[in-house]
């Protein structure tokens, strides 16, 4: 309770934030909520040690059990990722993309990535990112009519082009990502293959997407979002890549590592090997596809037609919408989503035609396929009136209700 003490107006903001969470209806699909050992790993002493270097080469003294502990996360990332190096280091994704860009290329080489508006992620080669700054960047693309990845077209491209690198793996693409296909085509014109696992890490993890280990020269992924750990990310590669790696993170691009968040890494990684991690993936599948099933009943269109993983696009385009108006209706109503673009939209970014929902948090507080259909039929009638409070004021205490029956940390 010293925090309520010390300093009561930051404790009334995170006490208002954990009843903001509580009581409205996470569909973010990059979001989580992180179970309570990782919580108390990441708010642990450890925040208090320096340990720049490596387990067994710090800089500093007194790194005995922090040694120990990175180990320890290492040996788990590397087992649960079938990759044989692991830097458990990375302070983000995109951190976790910028080192292992600058480890496999020189400023100036060729990467090829999927364009931000089509699924791809900023460190994939957008121009007002470091990525697309630094690095050739040509883009590819999802086919126009079917909205999804199309191999052919990606292998005649990249024969062309003869990249350094290529990048696979996405924040808004609701299919399989075929990692196999991908090595074939890495391999047909001399590139790296980095998959970055961001948001399907713990499916894959869990069993219910196709593994990147087996595929990928370099796998990067943070491990929060559907991984359900802290905020923050890792490296895993092949031996060959594993000291050039390194020395991108340490100590080119970080100083100290955040070791209470390492180890709330291994906590992570512990938890994602449990019998009960399958089940859960398996679930964040079933509702994502009983979500989409449901709201396209509801009259909406779902890009690329509906899901195989945790996320699904909704064109609210095709509702007379824009994303921006959708989202903040939503949110008026309870249902916490994001406005993104959809494949060959013609809104800019900030507004996009399309919502995105995922079902990692929903499934993490015990919903399933019957819940996401009660989802369904309070997203659509939210949407039908965006500028009617009432109507969104009486649907925000629908989710407040069902909410109250799948509660987080504790009572509702």
């Amino acid at each position: 309770m010293s925090l309520k003490k010390k300093d009561p107006e930051v404790f009334s903001l995170v006490e208002k934030e954990l009843q903001r969470q509580k009581d409205t209806l996470d569909l973010i699909a990059s979001e989580n909520y992180a179970p309570e050992e990782v919580l108390e790993a990441s708010g642990s002493v450890l925040t208090n040690k320096y340990s720049e270097g490596y387990p067994g080469k710090r800089y500093y003294a007194g790194n005995e059990f922090i040694d120990q502990i990175e180990i320890l996360a290492i040996e788990r990332a590397s087992k649960l990722f079938g990759m044989p190096c692991a830097n458990v280091q990375p302070h983000s994704g995109s951190s976790a993309n910028f080192e292992a860009y600058r480890a496999l290329m020189k400023e100036g080489d060729t990467f090829m990535g999927l364009k931000l508006d089509q699924g791809g992620h900023l460190t994939h080669g957008s121009p007002v990112n470091f990525s697309g700054q630094l690095y050739n960047i040509v883009s590819y693309g999802v086919d126009k009519d079917t909205e999804q990845l199309d191999y052919e077209a990606i292998m005649e491209q990249a024969k062309e082009v003869k990249p350094k690198m290529i990048v696979c793996g996405y924040t808004a693409y609701p299919r399989t990502v075929y990692f196999d296909r991908f090595r074939e085509i890495a391999d047909a014109c001399g590139a790296y293959l980095l998959c970055d696992i961001a948001h399907i890490a713990g499916l894959i993890a869990g069993g219910a997407h196709m593994p990147a280990g087996p595929y990928a020269d370099v796998i990067t992924t943070t491990t929060h979002k559907s991984l359900r750990g802290p905020r923050g990310a890792i490296i895993l590669a092949k031996e060959e890549h594993c000291k050039l790696i390194n020395k991108g993170v340490f100590p080119g691009s970080q100083g100290g590592p955040l070791d209470h968040i390492t180890a709330a890494k291994a906590v992570c990684f512990h938890n994602a090997m449990q019998p009960e991690f399958k089940e859960y993936a398996s679930q964040i599948v079933k509702n994502a596809k009983a979500l989409a099933e449901a709201i396209a009943n509801q009259g909406f269109r779902l890009v690329s037609g509906g899901t195989d993983n945790h996320l699904l696009l909704v064109d609210v385009k095709s509702k007379g919408l824009d994303g921006k108006i959708a989202q903040n209706a939503l949110e008026n109503a309870g249902i916490i989503c994001n406005r993104n673009t959809i494949p060959y939209d013609t809104e800019k970014p900030f507004v996009g035609s399309g919502i995105r929902l995922g079902t990692p948090a929903a499934t993490t507080r015990g919903m399933k396929e019957q819940e996401m259909k009660i989802v369904a039929e309070m997203f659509s009638r939210a949407l039908e009136d965006p500028e009617d409070e009432a109507l969104h004021s009486r649907i925000n205490s629908e989710v407040k209700e069902l909410m109250g029956k799948f509660p987080i940390y504790g009572s509702p």
